[in-house]
């Protein structure tokens, strides 16, 4: 799995940084950080729900 953000579409409603704090944080103006593009299987289902929960559609996951 590969997790990709779009910053430029990211509006800072943090939905990521809940659903997958070891995956996503927040800079100081609200934007999506991406702390690993690349995580373990057990990580895989928090990704998901991240890119899905995402209202501005800024995190896509390839598989």
């Amino acid at each position: 799995m590969k997790i990709i953000v779009d910053r430029d579409k990211c509006c800072g409603a943090g939905q990521c940084v809940l659903a997958a704090p070891d995956l996503f944080d927040q800079d100081d103006d609200g934007i999506v950080l991406l702390l690993n593009a690349t995580p373990a299987p057990a990580g895989f289902g928090a990704a998901r729900d991240a890119a899905t929960l995402c209202p501005a559609a800024a995190i896509t996951i390839e598989e």
